[in-house]
C-alpha cells in the first residue's frame, strides 16, 4: 500500500547534519545546528550536571513511572527560574507546570492545548522564526500566519512594523515570541520595546507563547528572561515552553518545560488538567533522568553556583568568537559591515550570506550553513575560523 509513496524531504537543518557525516572532507565545518561546542569543537558534558548524576546514582531507588506532569522537584524549580522566586503567581498559585520532552515537546503541548481549548486561534510567529515552529504548531492543526521582526537590510529589529502587525491581529490569537537569543536571527527587542509589546499584547487580548531556549546564553539568567517577565506583568495568561539543551547542555536527555502562567489559580489548575489530557493522548509522561538531574542542580546552592559559572564561560565563549570573527571578516572584506554579528546574542547570527553563498560554501569547502545563512556562533574555533573566513571571503 505505500509503494506509491516517495521518501520525504530532509529537515532544512537536521539533513544537513547528516550530509556533513557523510562529507569525507577531513576539514569540514559544521555551523548548522544548534548545539555548543567549547574551544575544541566537542559539546562537553558540564561537571556539574557530572556531579548530579553520580549523586542520583547513589541516592535513586527506583525507575518507576513519572505522573504525567513529570517530576514534581523539577516542576517546583522551574518557575522559579524563570520568573524569580518571589514572583507573585508562584505565591499566589496562579502557576501550573509540567515537564516535557524538550522545548519542542512543550511546543508541542501548548500548541495541543490551544488547539483544544481555541480551535479558531491563529498562531502568528516572527518573520524569520525557527523554521520547526510552524511544522509544531501547523502539525496540532493550528493555522500559522508571520509578523515582521527583522529588518534584513539592516539586521535590526523592525519594532515598528512589528508593532504595527500586532495592532491588526484580532483578540484571541496567540503570539509566538523568543524570550532571549532570538532564533535565528540573534536580535532582540531591548527593555523599551519589550514594554511596548507587552502593553499593546495585553490590549489587544493576545495571547503569548514564549519559547525560552536560551535562558543565560545572551547577557545572563536573569537579563534573559526580562521580556518573559514584562509580558506576565502585563498579560493575564502566558505560556511558556522552556528547554535545558543549550544552558545545561543536556542535548540528548530532551528535557524541558511548559509553564502555564494564568490570572487565577483556578485557571491554572484548570489550564493544567487540559494539558495533561494532551500529555496522556500524545507521550503519555516524560522520562526521567534529565528532569532529576535539573532538580538536583538547582536544589543545590553548591551545584546551582557551579552551574552559573559553567554557563557565565559559554556565553563568553560565545562572545569572543562573535568579536573574533567580526574582526577577522573586516580584515579580509573591508568594505562590507560585519559589526551587527557581535550585536547579535546566544549561538545564532543572520550572516548575510544568500542562498548561491551558502551551496558554494557547502560544494566547495565543506562548510555547512542553513540556507538562509543562518550560522551556529558556537560552532566556530580558534583552529577553523581562519579557513572559515577565507572560504566567507571567496564566495562574496
Amino acid at each position: 500500500m505505500f509503494e506509491h509513496v516517495q521518501a520525504a524531504p530532509p529537515d532544512a537543518i537536521l539533513g544537513l547534519n547528516e550530509a556533513f557525516a557523510r562529507d569525507e572532507n577531513s576539514e569540514k565545518i559544521n555551523l548548522s545546528v544548534g548545539v555548543f561546542k567549547d574551544g575544541s569543537g566537542q559539546t562537553p558534558i558540564l561537571a556539574c550536571v557530572k556531579a548530579a548524576e553520580q549523586s542520583l546514582v547513589q541516592t535513586e531507588t527506583s525507575k518507576n513511572y513519572l505522573g504525567i506532569d513529570g517530576l514534581p522537584g523539577f516542576r517546583q524549580l522551574v518557575p522559579s527560574l524563570l520568573l524569580g522566586d518571589d514572583h507573585v503567581a508562584i505565591g499566589e498559585e496562579r502557576i501550573a507546570c509540567l515537564q516535557t520532552p524538550g522545548g519542542t515537546g512543550g511546543l508541542r503541548v501548548a500548541a495541543d492545548l490551544i488547539a483544544t481549548l481555541l480551535p479558531n486561534a491563529t498562531m502568528w510567529c516572527s518573520q524569520p522564526t525557527w523554521p520547526n515552529h510552524p511544522k509544531v504548531f501547523a502539525a496540532a492543526g493550528l493555522r500559522v500566519q508571520n509578523y515582521p521582526y527583522l529588518d534584513m537590510s539592516t539586521n535590526q529589529l523592525d519594532i515598528e512594523a512589528m508593532l504595527a502587525k500586532l495592532e491588526t491581529i484580532p483578540s484571541g490569537d496567540v503570539v509566538c515570541l523568543h524570550a532571549s537569543c532570538h532564533n535565528p536571527s540573534g536580535v532582540d527587542p531591548t527593555p523599551v520595546q519589550w514594554q511596548s509589546l507587552a502593553t499593546l499584547i495585553s490590549n489587544r487580548g493576545l495571547i503569548p507563547v514564549v519559547d525560552c531556549a536560551y535562558q543565560g546564553f545572551g547577557n545572563g539568567l536573569e537579563e534573559d528572561v526580562y521580556g518573559l517577565r514584562t509580558l506576565c506583568e502585563a498579560c493575564p495568561e502566558v505560556f511558556v515552553c522552556n528547554s535545558f539543551s543549550k544552558n545545561f547542555g543536556m542535548y540528548s536527555e530532551r528535557i524541558g518545560g511548559l509553564t502555564l502562567v494564568a490570572g487565577k489559580s483556578e485557571t491554572a489548575k484548570a489550564l493544567g488538567s487540559h494539558a495533561k489530557a494532551c500529555v496522556r493522548a500524545n507521550y503519555s509522561n516524560p522520562p526521567k533522568h534529565g528532569a532529576a538531574v535539573v532538580a538536583e542542580i538547582l536544589g543545590s546552592t553548591e551545584l546551582s553556583q557551579q552551574w552559573n559559572s559553567e554557563l557565565s564561560g559559554m556565553r563568553d565563549r560565545i562572545h569572543h568568537v562573535r568579536e573574533e570573527f567580526v574582526t577577522k571578516m573586516s580584515q579580509r572584506v573591508p568594505d562590507r559591515d560585519f559589526s551587527f554579528i557581535k550585536e547579535q546574542k546566544g549561538m545564532f547570527s543572520f550572516s548575510g550570506l544568500n542562498p548561491m553563498q551558502v551551496d558554494r560554501l557547502r560544494n566547495e569547502f565543506s562548510i555547512y550553513i542553513v540556507g538562509s545563512g543562518r550560522i551556529n556562533v558556537a560552532g566556530i574555533t580558534p583552529t577553523n575560523i581562519d579557513r572559515l573566513c577565507d572560504s566567507i571571503a571567496t564566495v562574496l
